[in-house]
């Protein structure tokens, strides 16, 4: 097994104990991160897997399938948890892809179905509109700023 598909199962196997400083470790001081929902660079990935991990009470994640090589990987992994916005229960299917640099991760993006992770996590309203720029943006803007109040409670993140 290539030492960077060993290095995304930590990340997983990290994610899946709620260890965001050891996720954090896993990624470039300069790595980049995007999905549908989060966009962000260096320490505020650390941020957002802090976040995350310290806001979802339930959390539960798989890991099902990982690839990598030098340069390149990628993984199919899942997210069971319960929404914090609106206590709705979230099965959410992710398709990662991964660029690696000095034996860390510097580049990583999620591709998930929008709409069906609006359905489920927002309940009728993603159903209905989860399809739409206007919800799609409404959860981003949320998220960046509930990011950005996050950062400022934590100034290591700054």
């Amino acid at each position: 097994m290539h030492a960077n598909q060993q290095l995304i199962q930590q990340l997983y196997a990290c994610f899946s104990r709620k260890d965001y400083r050891g996720m954090a470790a896993c990624y470039h001081p300069d790595a980049t991160f995007a999905d549908g929902v989060f966009d962000t660079r260096g320490k505020g990935i650390a941020a957002m897997w802090h976040m995350l991990c310290e806001s979802a009470k339930d959390l539960s994640i798989q890991c099902n399938h990982t690839e990598a090589n030098a340069t390149r990987g990628t993984a199919e992994w899942e997210a069971f948890y319960t929404f914090s916005r609106t206590g709705r229960k979230v099965h959410n299917r992710l398709r990662a892809q991964f660029a690696f640099q000095d034996g860390q991760i510097i580049q990583h993006r999620d591709a998930f179905r929008f709409w069906r992770w609006a359905s489920m996590a927002l309940g009728p309203t993603g159903t209905f509109l989860g399809w739409t720029p206007l919800v799609r943006n409404g959860v981003r803007k949320t998220a960046a700023e509930n990011l950005k109040k996050f950062v400022a409670k934590h100034p290591q993140y700054q």
